[in-house]
C-alpha cells in the first residue's frame, strides 16, 4: 500500500478547507479563531483511503501571507499538491508566491482544482481557465491536469478523486521505507498521563516502538514509547505518513516545531551551510552580501546572513553559492531544499539546495572554494562512491573494490568514504588487509530482518539463549564474509541491538524468563537425578506429561549453562555437585596408585559398569585423565 501526501495551496478564501472536507468528510481547521475568520493559521491535517487501496494523507496549508511559514512546513514530504484557485476570482498574489515555493522545494507533480465553478457561468470559467493556463506556461502546473468542482456542493468532487487515483498509479513513486528515518516536527504538545507529544511527516525511513532515536539539534536521545498514525495505535510506521509519536526523557519546553528525529548521531547541528541560491525570476529584490533572511527548510525556520561567496549582489533570476550563518543551531543534510525570504518586508525571494550541511568559513572569491562547491553540486567522490556502495546491498564492497569501480587511488576513497561515514550514509568494518563499507539504508533494512527474527525465535523458542550466529549468516548475510560477519554481530552488540550469548543472538534487553512451565520440568528433572546419585537415570525415563521433548532440552541446556547439571553422555545427566566430588576422588586416586580402572571407578561409587564408563569418558572430556595402555585403564592427564 502506498502512503501518499498531498498538500494543498492557494491564495486565501480560495476553498482549500472547504475542498479537504469535500474530499475527507473532515475540518482540518484545528482552532477556534480559524474556524471563527475563516482562515487557515497553522497546518492541518487529515486522510481519506483511495479505492486503489492507498492511504492519501492530506495537508491543509494556510494561503494567508502573515502565515506563509506553516505553507513552507507543510510541504515536507509531499507527493503532489492541490493548487485550488477560485473560478470567480483567478489567480492572486498569494497562488503565485505558493507556485514559487513549491517549485523552489522540488514539488513537481499537482492538479489545478478551479473551486467555486457553481458561482460563475459557462462562459465565465472557460475565460478563466484560459487564462490560468496562460499564467502556468513555463511553470511546473503547465501541464497539470484540471479538476473543476464545487467544494461547497460537491460538484465535480467524484472526478477530482479519480484523478487523484490516477496520479498515484501512475505518478508517484513509493518512498523508501529502507532507508535512515527521518521526521521534521511540526507540532509539539504533552497530554496528562503521556507526557510529551510530537508529530509530522515521516519523509524517508521506518521507525518502530522502542526504537532509540536523537532530537537535532536539541541533542538528546529519547526512546519511542508509542505512535499513532490517523489516530490509530501501531507499531511501525513507514515514509510518506503523517505520525504522533509519544517520546521519553524530553519535555515539551525542551523540543519546537524544526526539531527533527533521527538516528543516534546521524546528523550534526550546525551555524554554517554551504548553499546553491537561486533568485526567483519574479522577485524585484537584489540579494546583497551580509543580508539578513528568512530560512525555511522542512519544518524549521531560522534568521541568517547570507555571505556571497562568488557574487557582489545576486539579482531576480540568478544563482550563487553562498554561505548561510545561521543564527541558531540546525541540522540538515546534503541535498535538502529551502526558501530565503527577504528580512522585512517578508516576501520569498529564492531558494535552493544545501551542498555541506556542516560548512567551515570560507573565503570569497576563492577559485578553490567556488570549484569544490561546483563539485558538490554536480556530483562529488562522495556521491559516486555512496551510489557504488548503494550497488551491494547484500555483500558489502571494499575500499580496494572502489578504488578499481571509481579509478580513484585507495587513500582517495579513504577520505570519501570517512566523509560518508561522518555524514552518517554508511558504516565501514575495518579488517587488517581492507575495509567493507555498506549503505546505512542496506544495514538498517538488514537489521531489521534480522532483529525481526530474533523476536520471532525468542516468542517460539522462549527456553533458548536465541537463534545461532550460523543462522543468521546464512539466513540474511550469505554473501558477506565471515569475518566481517562477525565484526557486524559486534557492530549490533555495540549499539544494543542485539545480546550475544555464546554463538547465539537475541533480540536487545532479552532475557530468558524462568516461568512456571520451566520450573515445573526443571523440579522433575532434579527428583529424578538427584536420588540416582551415580546411578544415573536417562531423561528420556522421566514423564514430563505434554510437554515436547525440544523443550525439555532447551531447559537441560539451560541446566546445564547455570551449572546445575552437568551432560555425561547422550540423554544423561546428574548434578554438577555430583561431579565435582567425583573429579575429587578420581585426582586423589591417580595421586596414590597412579592410574584407575573402570572397574575401580564402578566400585569406588558404588555404581554399576554401565554407568561406570561414562564417569570414566567425562573425566577424560574434562582432561583429568587420558588412555594409557588397555581400553578400561586410565593415567593422570593433570
Amino acid at each position: 500500500m502506498k502512503h501518499i501526501i498531498i498538500g494543498t495551496a492557494g491564495h486565501i478564501d480560495h476553498g482549500k478547507t472547504t475542498l479537504i472536507k469535500a474530499l475527507t468528510g473532515r475540518n482540518t481547521d484545528r482552532f477556534e479563531e480559524e474556524q471563527r475568520r475563516g482562515i487557515t493559521i497553522d497546518l492541518g491535517f487529515t486522510y481519506f483511503d483511495l479505492k486503489n487501496g492507498s492511504r492519501a494523507g492530506i495537508i491543509d496549508v494556510p494561503g494567508h501571507e502573515k502565515f506563509i511559514n506553516n505553507m513552507v512546513a507543510g510541504v515536507v514530504g509531499m507527493d503532489f499538491v492541490l493548487l485550488v484557485v477560485a473560478a470567480d476570482e483567478g489567480i492572486m498574489p498569494q497562488t503565485r508566491e505558493h507556485m514559487d515555493i513549491l517549485k523552489l522545494l522540488g514539488v513537481e507533480k499537482s492538479i489545478l482544482v478551479l473551486n467555486k465553478c457553481d458561482l460563475v457561468d459557462p462562459e465565465w470559467l472557460e475565460l478563466v481557465e484560459e487564462e490560468i493556463k496562460e499564467e502556468l506556461k513555463g511553470t511546473f502546473l503547465e501541464n497539470a491536469p484540471v479538476a473543476k468542482v464545487s467544494a461547497a456542493s460537491g460538484q465535480g468532487i467524484p472526478e477530482l478523486i479519480a484523478l487523484i487515483e490516477k496520479m498515484t498509479e501512475e505518478e508517484v513513486e513509493s518512498k523508501d521505507a529502507d532507508t535512515i528515518p527521518r521526521l521534521p516536527i511540526d507540532r509539539v504538545f504533552s497530554l496528562s498521563g503521556f507526557g510529551t507529544i510530537v508529530t509530522g511527516t515521516l519523509v524517508s525511513g521506518t521507525i518502530s516502538k522502542e526504537d532509540v532515536l536523537e532530537m537535532f539539534p536539541n541533542g538528546q536521545e529519547c526512546k519511542i514509547r508509542s505512535m499513532q498514525v490517523h489516530g490509530e495505535n501501531v507499531e511501525s510506521c513507514y515514509a510518506g505518513q503523517r505520525v504522533a509519536i509519544n517520546i521519553s526523557n524530553l519535555k515539551k519546553e525542551e523540543l519546537k516545531r524544526g526539531c527533527t528525529l533521527a538516528p543516534v548521531k546521524s546528523m550534526k547541528d550546525s551555524r554554517l551551510m554551504d548553499v546553491k541560491l537561486e533568485m526567483l525570476n519574479s522577485t524585484d529584490r537584489v540579494l546583497k552580501n551580509n543580508a539578513r533572511l528568512h530560512f525555511f527548510s522542512g519544518t524549521s525556520q531560522v534568521l541568517c546572513r547570507a555571505v556571497l561567496l562568488g557574487n557582489e549582489t545576486l539579482g531576480p533570476g540568478e544563482s550563487g553559492y553562498v554561505q548561510l550563518k545561521m543564527e541558531e543551531e540546525v541540522a540538515f543534510r546534503r541535498g535538502d531544499r529551502f526558501v530565503v525570504r527577504f528580512y522585512s518586508p517578508m516576501e520569498t525571494i529564492g531558494g535552493g539546495i544545501v551542498l555541506e550541511p556542516n560548512a567551515v568559513k570560507k573565503k570569497r572569491f576563492h577559485e578553490e572554494v567556488l570549484e569544490s562547491l561546483k563539485q558538490k553540486e554536480s556530483g562529488s567522490a562522495e556521491d559516486v562512491i555512496e551510489l557504488h556502495v548503494k550497488d551491494f546491498p547484500e555483500s558489502m564492497i571494499s575500499v580496494s573494490e572502489l578504488a578499481k569501480l571509481t579509478a580513484l587511488s585507495v587513500e582517495e576513497v579513504k577520505v570519501a568514504v570517512d566523509n560518508l561515514v561522518k555524514e552518517g550514509l554508511v558504516c565501514e568494518f575495518p579488517l587488517k588487509k581492507d575495509v567493507y563499507v555498506w549503505h546505512m539504508a542496506d544495514e538498517l533494512k538488514c537489521r531489521n530482518k534480522i532483529k525481526k527474527a530474533l523476536k520471532n525465535y525468542v516468542e517460539k523458542y522462549p527456553y533458548k539463549y536465541g537463534m545461532s550466529k550460523a543462522e543468521i549468516h546464512s539466513t540474511f548475510m550469505k554473501k558477506v564474509k565471515p569475518n566481517v560477519f562477525a565484526m557486524y554481530i559486534e557492530y549490533l552488540s555495540s549499539k544494543s541491538q542485539v545480546v550475544v550469548h555464546g554463538e547465539f543472538l537475541a533480540p536487545e534487553n532479552y532475557e530468558i524468563v524462568k516461568d512456571d512451565l520451566y520450573l515445573q520440568v526443571r523440579r522433575k528433572i532434579l527428583s529424578a537425578v538427584k536420588p540416582a546419585g551415580y546411578d544415573f537415570k536417562k531423561i528420556s525415563e522421566i514423564n514430563f506429561g505434554q510437554t515436547d521433548s525440544g523443550t525439555v532440552d532447551d531447559i537441560l541446556t539451560l541446566m546445564v549453562d547455570t551449572k546445575e547439571l552437568v551432560k555425561i553422555a547422550d540423554g544423561m545427566y546428574t548434578l554438577q555437585e555430583y561431579m565435582e566430588s567425583a573429579k575429587e576422588q578420581v585426582i586423589e586416586k591417580l595421586k596414590r596408585d597412579g592410574k584407575i580402572t573402570i572397574a575401580e571407578i564402578r566400585d569406588m561409587f558404588e555404581t554399576t559398569r554401565k554407568s561406570a564408563k561414562p564417569i570414566m569418558e567425562y573425566m577424560d572430556s574434562i582432561k583429568v585423565t587420558r588412555k594409557s595402555g588397555p581400553e578400561s585403564e586410565r593415567i593422570s592427564n593433570l
